[in-house]
């Protein structure tokens, strides 16, 4: 199988994802279409990269809510409203919160392949116009339906996760308030300015140029005063199907605030990639090499473990330790998730999420995935180091894990 190189990544800012409602203004990015911005962050790769339009051959990207303005395929709508020639080939593909990474995967295996030419892959989610759920799934509502499948909300994965674990609110707070620190020391210090586009609206008017949803004056004492929220949900019939799986419990211990949660956003995230021959062919110099990468499922009663599974299969594969990789993105699901990732991996906290992560700067869910492997390609090459690697989970058990290598 071929190599496959990344030649470069790019994204939105993230905004908040909501839509304008009575009289309160909605996100910075509430009124441009999603499609736009994926057309949008196209115009901007072919301006850093002036033969892409005659190079690219894919657009795979991810997408969970594929209904209304996300709906009749967003990847081919997007190369639509793009300068992409009609012969480039379209995927869209959702596999929930790690949908980003499958549309990168999809591409590298094309790539792998033989196929000629480069593959810009990501993903895009507005929740400001197609909310959380908003694909009205019966297993979302259905009584029987959740008993049987074992489905439950994401967030209920990860309460489950706090009370096995024996977390406290205390320990997700903490965990909260350094990923918004980190994120706001990272803007401070310019670490997106080569990763991140500028949006702007459809008169030329600058609409957002960093992540909206960092809290710069956050504290613990802030944190604090904010309470549980999901113990009304749980008491839904949630908690009594996760008890039922697991009777060593007496209860679930319900300790997630919204802030221990990743904000709802808006974004777009694409990845350039391709053979060594494709970037040669388009005259473009490799950042980084695509080591391996793998997707898995696990327990979908406790739902946010699948990424622990897909990095110890990959590091496995390679005769790697978690203290090996140079750098983590891991992304932060809930913030029980990343805390068992420390706790039972004992990580140097200086090589994950260096420069904050999701519970500070939002979760756009399918561009989630792309998003992480922009920020590690940057955080590789400012650093100077040499591996890193994305470990991203999803509700229902689905994982997944990209692991890279910087080359200059």
């Amino acid at each position: 199988m071929k190599d496959v190189f990344i030649y470069d990544a790019l994204r939105t800012p993230r905004a908040k994802g909501r839509p304008a409602k009575d009289t309160k203004p909605g996100g910075a990015l509430s009124n441009i279409a999603p499609h736009q911005l994926v057309a949008d962050l196209i115009k901007a790769l072919e301006a850093r990269n002036q033969t892409l339009s005659n190079h690219v051959r894919r657009l795979s990207l991810g997408c969970v809510g594929q209904v209304g303005p996300q709906g009749g395929h967003i990847a081919l709508v997007s190369r639509l409203a793009s300068s992409l020639r009609d012969d480039v080939a379209v995927r869209t593909l959702n596999n929930y919160c790690v949908s980003g990474l499958s549309a990168i995967f999809d591409a590298a295996l094309w790539s792998q392949s033989g196929q000629d030419g480069l593959a810009l892959a990501g993903g895009v989610e507005s929740l400001s116009h197609v909310g959380f759920l908003a694909d009205k799934a019966s297993y979302y509502n259905d009584p029987n339906l959740i008993k049987n499948l074992r489905w439950a909300p994401p967030v209920m994965g990860a309460e489950l996760i706090a009370t096995q674990e024996g977390f406290s609110k205390s320990d997700l707070d903490a965990l909260t308030l350094t990923s918004h620190q980190r994120a706001h020391t990272a803007w401070e210090k310019g670490f997106y300015a080569r990763s991140v586009m500028p949006v702007k609206g459809p008169d030329g008017d600058k609409l957002i140029s960093r992540d909206a949803l960092i809290r710069a004056d956050l504290t613990l004492e802030k944190l604090t005063s904010i309470p549980p929220a999901f113990a009304a949900q749980g008491a839904m019939g949630y908690d009594a199907m996760m008890l039922s799986e697991y009777p060593e419990l007496e209860k679930i211990e319900h300790v997630h605030s919204i802030a221990n949660c990743p904000g709802m956003a808006d974004g777009a995230a694409l990845i350039l990639l391709g053979t060594k021959e494709a970037g040669q062919a388009a005259g473009l110099e490799p950042r980084a090499r695509i080591i391996d990468f793998i997707e898995t499922a696990d327990n979908p009663v406790l739902q946010l473990t699948a990424g622990f599974k897909a990095m110890e299969e990959l590091q496995a594969k390679h005769g790697l330790k978690p203290g090996h990789i140079d750098r983590y993105e891991f992304m932060e699901a809930f913030a029980a998730v990343p805390l068992k990732f420390q706790r039972d991996y004992g990580v140097d906290p200086n090589k994950v999420n260096v420069n904050g992560g999701h519970l500070a700067m939002g979760h756009p869910m399918g561009a989630t995935g792309a998003i992480l492997l922009a920020s590690l390609l940057c955080e590789l090459e400012s650093s100077k180091t040499q591996t890193g690697m994305v470990v991203a989970q999803a509700g229902g058990g689905i994982g997944a894990a990209i692991l890279i290598e910087r080359i200059n």
